[in-house]
Order: structure tokens, then sequence, then C-alpha cells
């Protein structure tokens, strides 16, 4: 007689079953009350509204106020099998926050609390739900600050989640850097924490490093330990114009490699200037820029200014514009992350398909020059912007969506886009991640055998497919 075999995992979900998700929120609805929303307008606020792929809304809003509740919420969804979409502010490009499967969103606005800040180690303890702006201001009276910017005033859950970067990475890396541990719920609900407070481990695997930039799904965080770094003595920031933007990169990896500490270098071209002079009053003039920044003491602000001033003045650039107070370097940059909807204000009633890559410093300038050529080529307008100092740039794309050829001729320029940066030895995406936008290019970027040790670990730790399916890779 054959012995006991093991109860088989459930398959995982591949459509939308709407009995089951009639019956979990109906358990929601219990236990939360009117802390579930099902209205038409939140729930297609929490589907993808900032770019072109389209909103595919869940079927019901939960806001958690604890990691308890979120370890119920999914819990009752993973005894249902239906899926859950973490949500933070909805800034995100590439549909990560949509629901192709139906499912709840775990809206994390509530857990929005710094727990703990132990500044004699330079870090912090939050909830996923505290945006970067929050966070800052509560560690302002103690010397210190969170240095990763991506512009938006984004959820810390969600950007450890998309493993983002922005404006300060080259100099103090990307969230991957400054993530020192989370706990996490998993699909089963159970509570991982992922590493303790040290600022170094040999103890097994980087389970850090593998849930940072997964997308909701591998687990939903609700707590995250932070590195922090010191308030800057000084601070100087630039505008530098170039007669090209050949001259712009050339400056930028000139800098890089002669280790001028640099804190921000971004380019604007010149669509990019016109745009922000339009959009947050500027008067700057229309060429190839860079927006510059330095950190440090008066003495070393003062010689890293003055020897990016020589490498700008061998390539023909300047002169520059230096902002030293502090409120005319926040309107400076406030301009630079406001670039998306100045962008957006050169085709009134034309739509933005946002989108960037990522290459080596070395093949910057190439890659830049060729997009441009691409762009006059398929006549669109995409004026350009991006944190040059890692290599990483950004179009946005204007397109007249009921214009079936100049979409046509805009998703070309996409593709051709990751083409050239792969071409380049570089990635199809430097910080806006994979979401659903990007899962085509994955198999060119990585290989069969990478995409297929992605989906083992999918199914290892989510065997349901309910945490955030769709995204990432693909488990059929």
């Amino acid at each position: 007689m054959a012995g006991p075999t093991a109860a088989k995992p459930k398959s995982p979900v591949e459509t939308r079953d709407p009995a089951a998700i009639a019956a979990a929120i109906a358990a929601l609805t219990a236990a939360f009350g009117n802390r579930i929303v099902t209205s038409q307008s939140v729930r297609e606020q929490h589907g993808n509204t900032l770019t072109w792929v389209p909103n595919q809304p869940p079927d019901a809003v939960v806001f958690p106020q604890t990691t308890q509740d979120v370890q119920q919420i999914v819990r009752i969804c993973a005894d249902k099998r239906v899926p859950v979409i973490p949500f933070g502010t909805g800034t995100s490009l590439e549909g990560h926050i949509n629901a192709p499967l139906g499912g709840v969103s775990i809206d994390v606005r509530d857990m929005n609390k710094m727990l703990a800040v132990h500044a004699e180690d330079l870090d912090c303890v939050v909830e996923p739900g505290i945006t970067r702006k929050a966070l800052n201001e509560q560690l302002r009276d103690q010397g210190l600050f969170f240095p990763i910017d991506p512009g938006a005033d984004a959820s810390l859950g969600g950007m450890a989640a998309t493993r983002c970067s922005g404006t300060n990475a080259v100099r103090y890396g990307t969230m991957k850097d400054n993530v020192l541990a989370m706990k996490v719920v998993m699909a089963d609900g159970e509570l991982m924490t992922t590493s303790r407070r040290a600022k170094k481990s040999a103890a097994g695997y980087d389970l850090t490093r593998l849930l940072v930039g997964s997308e909701g799904t591998l687990g939903i965080i609700t707590e995250l330990t932070l590195k922090l770094s010191g308030i800057p003595e000084a601070i100087a920031s630039g505008v530098c114009p170039f007669p090209s933007v050949d001259a712009a990169c050339k400056a930028t990896i000139l800098t890089i490699q002669s280790g001028i500490p640099v804190a921000r270098i971004e380019l604007l071209d010149a669509l990019q200037i016109k745009a922000c002079n339009a959009y947050s009053k500027l008067a700057l003039p229309e060429v190839p820029t860079l927006f510059v920044e330095f950190h440090g003491s008066d003495a070393s602000v003062a010689e890293q200014s003055q020897r990016f001033g020589d490498i700008v003045a061998d390539l023909g650039g300047g002169p520059f514009d230096w902002a030293t107070k502090a409120e005319d370097r926040s309107r400076l940059w406030q301009a630079r992350h406001d670039g998306y909807h100045a962008g957006r204000r050169l085709r009134p009633g034309a739509s933005a398909f946002a989108t960037d890559v990522c290459v080596p410093i070395s093949r910057l300038a190439e890659c830049v020059n060729a997009t441009q050529r691409e762009i006059a080529e398929l006549k669109l307008v995409a004026p350009i912007l991006g944190h040059v100092g890692d290599g990483n740039f950004h179009l946005t794309l204007l397109v007249d969506m009921d214009d079936a050829d100049e979409l046509k001729r805009a998703k070309l320029l996409m593709e051709r886009l990751v083409e050239l940066a792969l071409s380049m030895d570089g990635t199809c995406t430097g910080e806006h991640g994979v979401g659903q936008g990007k899962m085509k290019y994955l198999l060119a970027e990585h290989g069969a055998p990478a995409l297929a040790a992605m989906a083992a670990i999918k199914r290892a730790l989510d065997p349901q497919n309910i945490l955030n399916p769709g995204k990432i890779v693909a488990l059929s």
C-alpha cells in the first residue's frame, strides 16, 4: 500500500477569478470595515496612471495600519487565491501597481511612522508609507538626511521595492546601497526579517538585496532600516551650459574619471531646458546644460568646483551660474525634478511615454548622440534628461495617441533605444524598473538561464503567484 503523500501546492493564479475575489472582499470587509474601499475612482487611482501602460485597477483597496494588518490581508487573500498588489504613492512608471488579474491593492499610506533613529550608527527604522520628504523633515534637527532623491515624493517602501535611485546616486548610491534590513510579509502571511542593523554580514544569502527591487513580487515590505548620511557642512549648486550634448557628456565622464566627488550631475538637452524655462519660470540659455552639486566642507566644495570648472573650460562650456543659498538651490533642483511635467507642456494634449536606459559611463556620449539622431530620424518630440553621473538618462516621448503612425514611430524609438543600450553592455532600465512595461526586454538582457533562475525564486517564495502577478518575470 502506498504511504501518505504530501498535499500538492495549489496551482499558480493565472486568470481573474470573480468568485474568489468577491469572497476575499467579503472577508476583508468583515475584518477591516471602512478601511476597505471598492469605489471605481479609488480603484482606478491605484492602477497605473502616469505613462502609456493601460490602467488595470484592483477590485478593492485596503488601508492597513500595522504589520499585523498586512499579514491578515495576505492570509485572507492567500486562502482565496486572490492577488495582492502593494501600493506606496503610485509614482512608478512601468505599470508596477496594475492588477492584470484583479485582486486587492494594499495601500500603506497609514503606515507612515519613523520608528527609531540611531544617530550614532547613522541609521533609522521606518514604516513603508513614510515619504522621503517627511522622513528628511524629521531627521533634519539631528543633522542627518536620507540622500536618495528620485524627484517624486515617493514612499520609502515603494523606493525600496523598485530599487530607485535619483539625482544623488552618483555620490550616495541607490536604494540597494542604503537599505540595511527589512521586515517583509511573505505570500503565506509569515513575517520575515531579512537582516540586522550591522553594517555588514556574511551570514547566509543576502535576502535584503533580493527583496530590494523585487517590485512586490516576492513579499510586501512593512518595515525598513535605512542608512543615513550627515547633512553636508557646505553645498554648492551650479548650472553650466555647453555647446553640444557631446561636450556635456564628455565633461561628465572626465569629472567621474578624475575622482571629483560630485554629489549630483544632471544633463538636460536644449529641448528640455526650453520646457523647464517655460514651466519653472527660468531664463537659462536653451542649449545642452549640466546641473551640478557639490557636498562637503567649505574648502572641499571650493576645490571640487574649481576642478570641475577647469574640465568645463577645456570643453568649451560655461559660464557657471552658481546657487549657494538654500532657496536658490531648492528652486534649481525643483525645476529639474519637474522636468517630466515641464516636458509634457511642450505638446498640450499629447501623451507622455517616459523611459530610461543606463550604459557604462564611457559609452554615455555615444549613446545620447545616437539617441538624438534616432529622435530626429523618426520625427518625434522627446526631450532628454538624466542622471548622467552614473550613465543613466531618460526620454519623455510626447505622442498624439490618435495618430497611429506617430504611435508606431514612438514604440520603434523605444525598441531602438533599448537595443542601443544593450549593444553597449547597458541595461533596459537604470531606475524605472521592469513592471509590465519592460518585461519583454529581460531575455535579451539577462539570457534564458538568468530568467529561469528568477522564475524559480518566484515559484519558491510565491507558489500561488498572488504577489503582484504579471510583473518582472512570467511563470508560464
